[in-house]
């Protein structure tokens, strides 16, 4: 199987399965988190698996999936659920922040330097525009759900965030051009 599908695959699987049975059960949050968790879980499984080591990022938005989504069932409260990707942004924003201001350590680099190799400043300056994405995501999911209905924010989680974020990356497809070594 092609690496670049099984990642697709361990990376939208999950959210399609969440979506498609939140859908099927009626718009029931509680019906759908479960598979939400258990899909996320084996997704990491297949990754470790298949690359003999696991990705920061689907390592973290696993821990959070469950620990949100549990929290959700447990206290009968959707609002961990909605809350979720608010916080993984915001993680995102302040590691990538933190990571180049506090210790000269620019974590995108680090993360992305086999795609693609640009000068230091190309870096940093990607560095902080995805910091300053990720808060604007975060800012964004908040408003989406504190001000629309759950159908809605559920929406806009599956089929908003991903194209939004393709957008912004087209984007950045001349700052790369521009510092690419």
């Amino acid at each position: 199987m092609n690496k670049s599908f099984l990642k697709f695959i361990t990376d939208f699987g999950p959210l399609l399965i969440f979506f498609t049975i939140y859908y099927k059960s009626g718009n029931n949050l509680k019906i759908a988190i479960p598979p939400l968790i258990i899909s996320t879980i084996i997704a990491v499984g297949i990754i470790y698996f298949v690359e003999k080591k696991i990705p920061f990022v689907p390592l973290i938005g696993g821990i959070v999936i469950t620990i949100f989504g549990g929290l959700t069932l447990y206290f009968n409260n959707p609002v961990f659920i909605y809350m979720k990707p608010t916080i993984v942004n915001i993680l995102f924003a302040v590691i990538l922040i933190v990571s180049k201001s506090l210790y000269q350590k620019n974590f995108l680099k680090f993360f992305l330097q086999t795609a693609f190799q640009l000068n230091d400043i190309g870096w940093d300056k990607l560095n902080f525009r995805w910091a300053y994405f990720f808060i604007f995501l975060a800012l964004l999911n908040e408003v989406v759900w504190r001000t629309q209905p759950e159908t809605t924010w559920v929406n806009f989680k599956v089929w908003g965030i991903l194209p939004i974020t393709v957008i912004f990356t087209a984007f950045q497809i001349p700052l790369i051009n521009k510092y690419k070594i």
